[in-house]
């Protein structure tokens, strides 16, 4: 049985406020209704203010550099497929500097959730914009506003036919938790984008901006029609919605596999001699 005690919480470098308390106190409660106890998660990320979640919350923890975690969770997983794999970066740390390894991420379709918190802007490097601030967001390096459209992060994913696509926001607790519970029973990439107010940089983008649009996708939504999520995916102004936009039936990149392992590669023997030998053969 897996209760609270078993994911104890650190002391955090976060502001008073921000929405990245929710997302965490969100996730840890996710993890004990899906039972998995510390010692089964892995929780990668890359650096950033959203990036520190791993370090703020008990059990197995990797983090790399500035948008590289997506590589090294794949590389877990495949190495260890028994470990439920968790990714957390911010809209700069995933779709910035992050961009080019998501892309190939949803390619190759490795079952892992990542979860990014978006808050529109750059939070640890003092607010200049990231790739998901509103056109015209005024920041430390764009004093007259920033004059590129927003990156939507939704539609690109349906567009890479990801199987699993959802937005929630860390003012609800309730529905994120059971966002990221369908996010991490998703056999394959789950993308998780979460709305999450900086409230030390960005004061256009506050809670109560989100409160003001956010609605969630009713019941009889259908998140298998690809042309209703992409109409879905592309609201982001008065209207946005919560919920699952989209998912479909995928083969995980392992399920592809002819010549599957009888053991993963994280408990085959191996003699650290052989290597030695090896490279001294290279060195000839």
């Amino acid at each position: 049985m897996v209760d609270i005690n078993d994911y104890t919480l650190k002391d955090t470098a976060w502001c008073p406020g921000c929405g990245n308390f929710a997302i965490r106190s969100a996730f840890r409660q996710a993890l004990i209704e899906l039972e998995l106890l510390p010692h089964q998660v892995m929780l990668v990320s890359g650096v950033g203010q959203a990036a520190k979640l791993p370090i703020y919350i008990s059990g197995n923890s990797f983090t790399g550099l500035h948008g590289r975690s997506l590589p090294a969770a794949q590389a877990i997983k495949l190495v260890n497929p028994a470990l439920k794999v968790f990714v957390f970066g911010g809209d700069g740390d995933g779709y910035a500097e992050g961009g080019n390894h998501l892309l190939h991420a949803l390619r190759r379709n490795v079952d892992l959730t990542y979860i990014v918190h978006d808050n529109q802007v750059f939070g640890l490097t003092k607010g200049q914009a990231s790739p998901t601030s509103l056109e015209g967001y005024v920041g430390g390096i764009t004093p007259e506003g920033t004059r590129m459209p927003p990156f939507n992060p939704l539609p690109f994913a349906i567009a890479m036919n990801t199987g699993f696509v959802a937005r929630a926001f860390s003012g609800d607790t309730d529905h994120l938790v059971a966002m990221i519970k369908a996010a991490a029973r998703y056999p394959g990439f789950a993308l998780l984008d979460v709305l999450q107010p900086c409230v030390s940089f960005n004061k256009v983008n506050t809670y109560k901006w989100y409160q003001e649009r956010v609605y969630y996708l009713p019941d009889d939504y259908d998140p298998t029609n690809k042309m209703l999520a992409f109409e879905k995916a592309h609201e982001f102004s008065e209207r946005i919605p919560l919920g699952i936009i989209y998912k479909c039936k995928r083969p995980s990149y392992t399920a592809g596999f002819d010549n599957k392992p009888e053991r993963p590669l994280v408990f085959a023997t191996h003699n650290p001699a052989d290597f030695y030998f090896l490279n001294q053969e290279n060195q000839v």
